[in-house]
Parts: structure tokens; C-alpha cells; sequence
């Protein structure tokens, strides 16, 4: 018996949702400082500074432990190489390529503008390249500043995203904490550069600009609620109604006029509060097991100022840094993620 199947699946009868979160007067824009794997470099204060979770690689190896091996290890490092080593993956200017129209038939892709008539169409035709270059979930909102980290500024003409789930790998997450797992978010992440890549591109060569976002620039959870893709979890991460929270977030900002979607309800947010799969099986006990979502932060990488059940961001990592790895427990045993075939 999986974890997840100890109690009943939850229903997924998907409704539009006017009030996708509540908020207070505290919230203000998210400094990236404070996100927990920047504080490793400044923060002097909590016991993961100058912790890097790689560092007992070594120990873990000699091991020998299964999930642990040198293959397992291998394979995690090598599943991000299209993340981390493909220039276009989050470019937001045009990439020079070979295959551009040549100067003699007198068109110049940065020099045209394609007119949009109907965003709606235009929305769709997104939605179908997106699919075709791996998306899994293609949802638009409008760009909402609150959500854009503190100091950031993008043109003024930039008012959509298109925020993008990418499903990662069943058997990889089944099998959490071990390395397998990590390998599975690490394709995850290459996935969400191709399909940037390309869906930028596709986007400036109709003349608009698109500034294409991993984890950088902006929040992604709560622009991925804006458009519609799911709602926030117990454990800190988008659910989906497809795919639960076995999904990595990515995002273009655009000024291409598109039709929006709407936020969704599914009943989430009442599932998780009798729950609590995802706190209770925890590695380090850094999913609350509050019975109702509050304002109360827990440290200082959460962001005040939204009613949720806030996460321990520093017990979540010092957790990775014992593990050697990467930890995806709450994403497998939450009942919303569908279980490998």
C-alpha cells in the first residue's frame, strides 16, 4: 500500500474561483535574499550558513545505501544539464540562430509586429505550441506586482504571464527521499528551458517580447493560481487537479495580447485541513500541523502577509543537507499526486 492510498483520493470538481487567497496589510514584495538557498551565503544567523546539502556526498556514497548509489548520483547531477547549461533556456531578448529568414526576402522579425485581433485565438494558439513543446499545464493571468520579487522591474507594457506546469516523473518522486527523486525534479527543471526556449521565441518572433522565468523574477505559485492551474497546498506547493504537486513552475512575462484564465477551486485548501499526509510524514517536521491556515510566519524565507499554512523553510533544507539530496516526500504522499502505474 502507497502512502497516499491510506485514505480516499479527494474529489477534483473544478470550479472558478474569484478568491484564490486571502490576504493581509503585511504583504509586501518578496526580497530574493531571503529565499533560503541565498541565505546559505549571508545569513549568519541560522545554522545553514556555509551548509551546502552536497557536501557529504562522499559519506553517502561509501554507503552503499540503495537509492544512494553512484549511479542514483549521476544521473541527478546529469538530469539538469539543459537548466543550467542552455543559454536560451530563460532569455528575454531575441537569440541569433541560423534558421531566420535570409536578408534578401526583405523580412526581419524584429522589425515586424504580427496584429493580434482576437486574444482569444491568440491564447489558444500558446496553448497548443506550449503542449507541443512538453508543457503539461499552460494557464494565463495578469501580471500581478505583488508577486514580482522586491527591486525587480519589468517594462511597463508587460501586463500577461503564461505560467507553465511541467509534470515530473512518477517512479522518480515514488521514490523520495532517495536520489531517484532528485533526478526526476532535475529533468523537470531541463524540461522547463526547452519549452521556454522555444515558446519565447515563438513569441518574439511575432514581433512581442517575452521574458522568459524559472524561479527567478517573480513567485510562481501564486501566478500560477492567478491563471487558473490549481491551488496552494498544506505542504507550501502548487496542487493541480491532473498531477497534484508533481509539477515544476515556470513562466513567461509578455506584453502579447492574450486572453486570461481565472483562478479554480477544488476544494484544497478544505481537504488539507483534516489531511495532513504531507506534515505528518515530513523528514524534519517543517509542514505545519496547524488544523487552519494563518498569517503566522515560521522563518525568515517566509513572506508575510498571506493566510497559509507557512513552511519551515531552514528545517526543510538542513533536511536536504543530511540527505545529501534533494527531498520530495510531501509531493508523494500528498493524495492529490496520482501514483506510478
Amino acid at each position: 500500500m502507497t502512502l497516499s492510498s491510506k485514505r480516499d483520493h479527494p474529489k477534483r470538481n473544478v470550479q472558478l474561483n474569484a478568491d484564490p487567497y486571502v490576504l493581509d496589510a503585511t504583504l509586501d514584495r518578496f526580497h530574493r535574499n531571503n529565499i533560503i538557498f541565498n541565505r546559505i551565503h549571508w545569513d549568519t544567523s541560522w545554522e545553514g550558513y556555509k551548509q551546502h546539502y552536497d557536501e557529504t556526498l562522499s559519506t553517502i556514497l561509501a554507503e552503499a545505501q540503495p537509492g544512494y548509489s553512484r549511479i542514483d548520483y549521476a544521473l541527478a547531477y546529469a538530469s539538469w544539464i539543459v537548466h543550467d547549461a542552455f543559454p536560451g533556456g530563460f532569455a528575454w531578448e531575441q537569440i541569433p540562430l541560423q534558421r531566420t529568414p535570409a536578408a534578401s526576402t526583405g523580412f526581419d522579425w524584429t522589425k515586424t509586429t504580427h496584429m493580434i485581433h482576437d486574444p482569444a485565438e491568440m491564447s489558444a494558439h500558446i496553448k497548443q505550441a506550449a503542449q507541443l513543446v512538453g508543457a503539461s499545464m499552460t494557464g494565463i493571468c495578469r501580471l500581478d506586482q505583488n508577486w514580482l520579487y522586491a527591486g525587480v522591474q519589468v517594462p511597463d507594457d508587460i501586463q500577461n504571464v503564461i505560467v507553465i506546469a511541467v509534470e515530473m516523473n512518477a517512479d522518480g518522486i515514488a521514490a523520495s527521499p532517495a536520489v531517484p527523486a532528485a533526478a526526476a525534479t532535475g529533468v523537470g527543471y531541463s524540461k522547463m528551458a526547452f519549452i521556454l526556449a522555444i515558446l519565447g521565441e515563438f513569441i518574439r518572433n511575432l514581433g512581442y517580447k517575452a521574458l522568459q522565468c524559472g524561479n527567478d523574477t517573480a513567485l510562481s505559485i501564486p501566478l500560477a493560481i492567478d491563471a487558473g492551474l490549481g491551488e496552494l497546498g498544506r505542504n507550501g506547493l502548487l496542487i493541480t487537479p491532473q498531477f497534484g504537486s508533481r509539477v515544476r513552475l515556470c513562466k513567461i512575462l509578455t506584453n502579447l495580447p492574450l486572453e486570461l484564465d481565472q483562478p479554480i477551486s477544488f476544494g484544497v485548501k478544505e481537504f488539507c485541513t483534516s489531511c495532513k499526509l504531507c506534515a505528518k510524514h515530513c523528514e524534519n517536521d517543517a509542514i505545519s500541523m496547524n488544523d487552519e491556515p494563518n498569517f503566522t510566519t515560521t522563518c525568515t524565507s517566509n513572506n508575510p502577509g498571506v493566510q497559509k499554512w507557512y513552511v519551515n523553510a531552514e528545517k526543510c533544507y538542513l533536511y536536504w543537507c543530511q540527505n545529501s539530496i534533494d527531498c520530495s516526500t510531501c509531493i508523494k504522499v500528498c493524495p492529490y499526486t496520482p501514483q506510478p502505474r
